[in-house]
């Protein structure tokens, strides 16, 4: 069954931009000029999965939309804003914002944002699952090695299940960064190595799990 998308922006050509690539990729989609409508619609229709929202609009603006919506459920959204500072970042991760998308963006980069997200609550609904001597606990957002859980950094996870998710398959460096990094993200691929050093470090007797892909990048595979 395909996943239901609202986007809520009052821009005609924004919504038709938005919605034109999510149905190309197999999405419904429902659409909502200002934030009173989107609020009718999300109370309406009981199936959305994600919302894409912008933070300008009239009647309610997308921070009022948020807030309400955040009081009801907790189903993913995209703040889509032309604002760049990073108190307007931070106050958005604090209500709940799972992504925020700045104006101009790609929007097949969009839909690769949609796609990973919905592909990762689905396989937080799987529970813990084990790969060798390594644990993870999706729902918890956490992992075990040898019953003690270790102490991973929000960042550290993502990469980690990242791997998990790609297991036997090389991930260039590129590509870990514009999944578990903003596709801008100023300090580059070197962050990429530091977080797979401490990773290892935490991970012990199966840091030999993470593999280096000479000139290349990462691949996670179970080795005894």
């Amino acid at each position: 069954m395909a996943n239901t998308i609202l986007i809520v922006d009052d821009e005609h050509r924004i919504r038709k931009l938005v919605s034109d690539f999510l149905k190309k990729d197999g999405f419904l989609v429902l659409e909502a000029q200002d934030g009173q409508s989107a609020l009718e619609i999300f109370r309406r229709e009981k199936s959305i999965d994600l919302i894409i929202l912008d933070v300008m609009m009239p009647v309610l603006d997308g921070w009022a939309v948020c807030r309400e919506i955040r009081k009801e459920s907790d189903v993913p959204i995209f703040m889509l804003t032309a604002r760049g500072e990073e108190s307007n970042e931070l106050l958005g991760f604090e209500m709940g914002v799972d992504e925020y998308i700045k104006k101009p963006f790609s929007p097949k980069i969009l839909v690769a944002r949609v796609n990973s997200i919905l592909k990762r609550l689905k396989k937080d609904d799987v529970g813990s699952e084990k790969f060798g001597i390594l644990e993870v606990n999706r729902k918890g957002r956490f992992f075990v090695l040898e019953g003690e859980r270790l102490e991973l950094s929000p960042k550290e996870y993502e990469l980690l299940l990242l791997l998990i998710d790609n297991r036997d398959q090389a991930l260039s460096r590129d590509q870990i960064l514009n999944s578990v990094w903003d596709f801008n993200y100023y300090k580059g691929m070197r962050t990429v190595d530091t977080h797979v050093k401490k990773l290892r470090k935490k991970l012990g007797k199966c840091a030999h799990y993470i593999q280096t892909v000479r000139n290349f990048g990462y691949r996670f595979e179970v080795i005894s």
